[in-house]
């Protein structure tokens, strides 16, 4: 494994990739310590501690503990992920942006470049709701040292140019370095914050919260996490194949083709990305929830309420954001029409099904299926682990709430645990870290180096010296 690990450094344009992306993301670590000017760090860190276990823990999460602390990069990579969103929405809804994108190159740097212009301006919002949020204050808790519109515009200009800041990081790491920019990022976010989730489940055990079963419900704790790690890994790889004939032709004096292949699609093609943005949809509210407007009015309390981590509707719309977008992206990255279209153009088929329109079809349908089987496999991998830590929040529903108001209060409750590593988070760093040493292991096989799986091998003809 060392000698693979040393493979990298062998490659002069691996190496720099590597090097690349470690020091871009040092420098957004580096930001993570910078706080905004003008902000009672102590008031602000009890203000999270009474909001443990709620929705506004996923956007800490997301930006890497940076809104906890409220620093430059406190917004995190929301905006971006936010503005992506609403572009790939309007592309398979609005027919000039549609056509924009199939021009190539020219076209897709043109929605790039419009992404980033409304990132800005959704950055403006959201720095904008946080600070008349701090301005107002949280029940007795001071949390800005000099209020007025100063600290208003200075949270605005700080918090975007922030944003603005690690979109460029991340389009960065993606172009120059190795690996998804914006998946690092959040990435780097959640593995700094091991250490200190270890620190707390330490403290539970010592503090004995569950009296004689703390020390089993701990280890119980870690089992599931190796035993999901170990699931994700084996769905992340977990494909289904379509044989593909090609027919022999001649092409000037050579006979080329007549080989058999296959066509792999992954069961869960779209990777981290759905569970991403359905997190990013349903954390954007949250930013309002704390206003006065809100606040003041019975109804929007009672909306915003309904949206915290382990309410029925949350729960619910998470799993439907989660299929929602499964399909979604599927449908962006992946296009069956010109799979087929590519196959019949260099004498490729699928046996039994015709080429063309029934290709099409036959791949599409397939897909449907196993993008089902992939979507719930990430509510599964998402909701469990977030059931068990926010509790099943059903006992205050009617007619069915009374069976659940019986029930131990760990099971309403949750188990209280507030560490990084639940199943959204471990999804996330699994993924990434996946595709992240998958990109790594074809550079080195490309190179005739050995890969880090023991099934990669070495490239055939390669002398083994």
């Amino acid at each position: 494994m060392f000698e693979k690990f040393a493979n990298i450094f062998r490659i002069p344009d691996l190496r720099k990739r590597v090097l690349f992306t470690m020091a871009m993301l040092a420098v957004y670590r580096l930001g993570a310590f910078i706080p905004t000017p003008g902000v009672n760090a102590t008031a602000l860190e009890h203000f999270f501690d009474s909001q443990a276990g709620s929705s506004l823990g996923l956007v800490n999460l997301f930006s890497g503990g940076n809104l906890r602390r409220l620093t430059v990069f406190a917004l995190g990579i929301m905006p971006y992920i936010t503005a992506s969103i609403i572009f790939q929405l309007l592309t398979v809804v609005y027919e000039p942006l549609a056509r924009l994108q199939k021009e190539g190159e020219l076209g897709r740097r043109k929605i790039t470049q419009w992404t980033r212009y409304l990132t800005v301006v959704l950055g403006i919002v959201q720095s904008l709701a946080i600070a008349l949020t701090l301005l107002h204050g949280s029940g007795d808790l001071q949390l800005v040292l000099n209020p007025g519109a100063g600290f208003v515009i200075m949270t605005v200009l700080t918090l975007t140019t922030g944003t603005a800041f690690i979109m460029w990081l991340g389009e960065q790491i993606t172009d120059r370095g190795v690996g998804n920019g914006m998946s690092l990022l959040i990435f780097a976010g959640i593995v700094v914050g091991l250490p200190r989730a270890i620190g707390e489940l330490v403290d539970t055990a010592k503090a004995e919260k569950f009296g004689a079963f703390t020390v089993p419900a701990l280890i119980l704790l870690v089992a599931a996490m190796i035993a999901v790690v170990a699931f994700i890994v084996f769905v992340e790889r977990s494909e289904r194949r379509i044989p593909v004939q090609y027919a022999k032709r001649i092409v000037g004096r050579r006979l080329m083709g007549g080989q058999s292949t296959h066509l792999p699609l992954k069961v869960n093609s779209g990777g981290v990305m759905p569970v991403i943005f359905a997190a990013s949809v349903l954390s954007a509210p949250l930013l309002f929830a704390q206003a006065n407007f809100v606040r003041n009015s019975a109804f929007l309390t009672r909306v915003f309420d309904a949206l915290h981590a382990g309410e029925p509707w949350y729960e619910l719309l998470y799993m439907v954001a989660i299929v929602f977008f499964a399909y979604f992206y599927i449908s962006i990255v992946f296009r069956p029409d010109d799979i087929a279209d590519n196959m019949r153009k260099y004498g490729g088929f699928i046996p039994g099904i015709r080429p063309g329109k029934r290709t099409s079809d036959f791949i599409n349908d397939i897909l449907t299926r196993i993008t089902l089987v992939g979507a719930l496999y990430l509510i599964v991998i998402s909701i469990i682990p977030q059931i068990l830590i926010s509790g099943i929040h059903l006992n205050h529903l009617w007619l069915i709430g009374p069976l659940f108001e019986r029930l131990p209060l760990w099971v309403t409750n949750g188990l209280g645990f507030n560490f990084y590593f639940g199943g959204t988070s471990l999804l996330i760093v699994v993924g990434v870290a996946m595709d992240t040493v998958n990109q790594v292991e074809s550079q080195l096989i490309m190179r005739h180096y050995e890969g880090f799986s023991p099934r990669s091998g070495r490239i055939r003809g390669r002398r083994a010296w």
